[in-house]
């Protein structure tokens, strides 16, 4: 054989082992990316066209101008790291005291009949009724803008958690008792396990409760946050920085949301559900 017909029957070879990207995994990585991108090709067509008012929606350019703007010169740091700290302590106050009373009321019927009617009662009020109270109770510092997001971020997280609690499998526990498990083993093995799917439910509806309720936090007589610039951006006619900010509270929203579903998919890794399948 010659250097020529070895060298190709090398490169046959090569080509033939070697593994090509596979179309599903190439599908699954672009489709979140495709509708975002259509949405904005449009838009900025729109925009280019004449189709829209400046005034009233700029183009994505210049939305793009205020982001690299606030970023290269560094001023939304500052106001990102204050909403964020805002944003983290009410929800962490609110998912605590959630998983205590929704431990309680799913565990204990007694509990339930006493305690849950009233938190339904208390879940029917709109939150904006509730920022004159906490003006009054807390005055217009940090202490009632991290009230206003406890406050919304408990109810997601209690509902699902008592849910989770409330619906084990009856046939589990009495497999549990025939054991003779005491209550912390029973709660420890079946319950949690069982409830667990339903947490993570609710810290992730909790966590976007508390990205939208931050705005209306920050309404409150701040100087700092996002939803400070956001509101400044209205009040002076800038519809650029309004659109920019509504852009980072997304981006912020998706992060936190991506990491709360990263933990469950680690602790939850024994479930076998469709996802999984899929």
């Amino acid at each position: 054989m010659s250097l020529r017909e070895e060298a190709a029957a090398i490169r046959t070879g090569f080509l033939r082992d070697r593994k090509l990207p596979d179309p599903g995994v190439l599908w699954k990585g672009l489709a979140p990316f495709l509708l975002p991108l259509a949405i904005l090709a449009l838009w900025q067509s729109a925009s280019v066209w004449h189709w829209i008012n400046p005034l009233f929606l700029p183009s994505p350019l210049q939305v793009a101008e205020v982001l690299w703007r606030f970023f290269s010169e560094g001023t939304i740091w500052r106001h990102l790291g204050i909403s964020v700290q805002r944003v983290f302590l009410g929800f962490g106050y609110g998912v605590a005291v959630a998983v205590l009373l929704g431990a309680v009321t799913g565990y204990s019927a007694f509990w339930r009949r006493l305690i849950d009617p009233m938190i339904h009662g208390l879940r029917t009020i709109p939150g904006l009724a509730w920022i004159p109270m906490f003006i009054l109770w807390f005055g217009i510092d940090e202490t009632s803008k991290v009230a206003l997001i406890a406050k919304a971020a408990f109810f997601p997280t209690y509902l699902n958690f008592m849910s989770g609690i409330v619906n084990a499998d009856r046939r589990l526990i009495e497999v549990g008792q025939v054991y003779r498990m005491t209550n912390a083993q029973l709660v420890r093995r079946i319950l949690l396990p069982t409830a667990m799917p339903y947490l993570f439910v609710g810290l992730r509806q909790s966590m976007g409760v508390a990205w939208l309720v931050v705005v209306a936090a920050e309404m409150m007589g701040a100087s700092s946050g996002i939803g400070y610039l956001l509101l400044d951006g209205e009040m002076t006619g800038r519809p650029q920085i309004v659109v920019a900010c509504m852009i980072i509270f997304a981006l912020c929203g998706k992060a936190t949301d991506m990491a709360i579903t990263g933990i469950s998919r680690r602790l939850l890794s024994w479930q076998d559900t469709h996802e999984r399948a899929a």
